[in-house]
């Protein structure tokens, strides 16, 4: 077992000196992002607290620890350590995030110029070519036929008359006829894709609207929301098994979605609306009757998770405007850091000079705990920093610094524990294992105490209270583990060498405070 845990902890450290992965310090220690919202004119500012809260779930969403998410007046600021894209981030965090389920009406690729026409008139119908594709216009009706897509409109209105007459309403194309006036109604939508710029006026929920792709390949022509997001009530991003892509996996809360999108448009496409970007306009298959839905679209692993963190969190209440989103430096100075790494320095030292004097031999065991402790931790932080975006912060520091006081604690009971076993009279290795069978009971009462201490600050905490909270609990957790696979074998390899145990001042008989014990 000592063997075993010694070439993992060494192998480990190694292999993370050698790699790329590194603690990411706090924004205290190495300065990162911040970024400050505002509500736009007219917000319900009582509604600021909730997307607080809103924002302070999806930065810890994105694996950004200790974040600070505060108000201040009305607005809100938005620390983040260890960020360096602050476009990124300000785009993620401020969402509006409003999920709108639309009907596809029809497609427009987006590099296509405004369309020219003409017309022909007919007797009784109308034939319109557009310039790149050719329009026929039946009697009743007028269908509208665009490259890569097809827009029907509602059937025409026909009033005959002796002598014509003609009226043209807003959006509207009317064609006069000998004794008929024939007005065609087109679809109004607030955007046209025009000299491969999207023309928007507004993505309003209510009309039909014009929007782009999430890669500005295409436009759609979508009709007036059939749904929104507010019935979502999870979204986890997987890797498809069959196809190797990434897909977002939605809950719903209800069944809006089965009787409002699944049933009256199978066999359609359905856009995927968010903040004015379809994010994908699947086809409704038939046989849809359950809350669990699966949105595909070409996901990167990128893009798959930030949708489903921003829908997991939810629409924020109010619409926030970002104000500054700006680099800033480390708020403690370099001095301060130095001075603080100083004094830690010296506390261990300090420690370990006493854990020596007071227990001789065995304090090797207690200097050699410590060393193993520090290389698992970094190995650990380097790893959560890399891949879950943990940061290490003052308060870190200070869970850590408080859990060596833990750690030695752990040795401490064990030793005491030896020695009220030999001073009954038993060797010292007849004792090592009931003395650590009684001292590991004592071990993780101690522990489980500092355990639930921290776990509970970390729920209930925020900020940089969570990050003290982390590191201590991380850190007991370690002592738990060692105290049992290292601190235990060690101690009795060493006892197994009668030179060890006898030798005169220096030796474990001396550490434990009986001399004359026999090994």
């Amino acid at each position: 077992m000592l063997v075993i845990t010694v070439v993992l902890i060494v192998g480990s450290f190694i292999a993370t000196v050698l790699g790329s992965s590194r603690p990411v310090l706090g924004l205290d220690l190495q300065g990162g992002t911040s970024i400050v919202l505002a509500p736009v004119k007219g917000s319900d500012l009582s509604t600021l607290d909730t997307a607080v809260t809103i924002i302070r779930n999806r930065v810890d969403g994105l694996g950004i620890a200790e974040p600070n998410v505060s108000r201040q007046g009305n607005n809100i600021v938005i620390d983040l350590p260890g960020v360096k894209n602050a476009a990124e981030a300000n785009q993620l965090v401020g969402k509006t995030a409003e999920l709108r389920f639309r009907p596809v009406l029809g497609t427009i690729p987006f590099s296509s110029s405004a369309a020219t026409s003409t017309t022909t008139t007919v007797k009784g119908a109308t034939t319109t070519t557009l310039k790149g594709a050719t329009t026929t216009t039946v009697k009743g009706a007028t269908t509208t036929t665009v490259k890569g897509a097809t827009t029907t409109t509602a059937p025409a209105t026909t009033t005959t008359a002796a002598a014509a007459t003609s009226s043209t309403a807003p959006g509207a194309t009317t064609t006069t006829v000998k004794g008929a006036t024939t007005t065609t109604t087109v679809p109004k939508s607030d955007g046209t894709c025009q000299d491969g710029k999207l023309v928007t006026k507004s993505n309003v929920a209510d009309k039909q609207v014009v929007l782009p792709d999430s890669k500005n390949t295409v436009c759609f022509l979508l009709g007036p929301t059939i749904m929104t997001g507010r019935n979502v009530g999870s979204a986890d991003a997987i890797v498809n098994t069959n196809t190797g892509g990434w897909e977002v996996n939605v809950h719903f809360k209800n069944n809006d979605f089965v009787q409002k999108v699944a049933q009256p448009y199978v066999g359609k496409q359905v856009a995927i609306e968010l903040d004015g970007v379809v994010q994908s306009a699947p086809t409704i298959n038939a046989g849809i009757t359950g809350q669990d839905v699966t949105i595909s679209g070409n996901f990167s692993s990128k893009e798959a998770h930030n949708l489903a963190l921003v829908l997991r969190y939810g629409s924020l209440p109010v619409q926030l405007v970002p104000q500054t989103a700006q680099t800033v430096s480390p708020t403690l100075g370099k001095d301060q850091l130095r001075a603080g790494i100083v004094a830690g320095l010296i506390g261990l030292a300090l420690v370990a000079l006493y854990m020596i004097l007071f227990y001789r031999l065995l304090g090797l065991v207690v200097w050699l705990g410590i060393g193993l402790t520090a290389l698992t931790f970094f190995t650990l932080v380097s790893w959560l920093s890399t891949h879950h975006g943990l940061t290490l912060t003052l308060a870190g520091v200070t869970g850590i610094i408080v859990s060596v006081g833990v750690t030695v604690d752990s040795y401490v009971v064990y030793f005491e524990r030896l020695k009220d076993e030999v001073r009954t009279g038993k060797t010292v290795r007849s004792s090592l294992d009931t003395g650590f069978r009684r001292a590991f009971r004592t071990i993780i009462a101690a522990d489980f105490v500092s355990i639930i201490g921290a776990v509970v600050l970390y729920f209930f905490a925020t900020s940089s209270v969570r990050g003290f909270a982390f590191f201590l609990g991380l850190s007991t957790l370690l002592d738990l583990i060692l105290a049992y696979t290292f601190m235990w074998p060690f101690v009795s390899v060493l006892a197994r060498r009668p030179a060890l145990v006898t030798m005169a001042g220096v030796g474990i008989g001396a550490g434990l405070d009986v001399p004359e014990v026999q090994s």
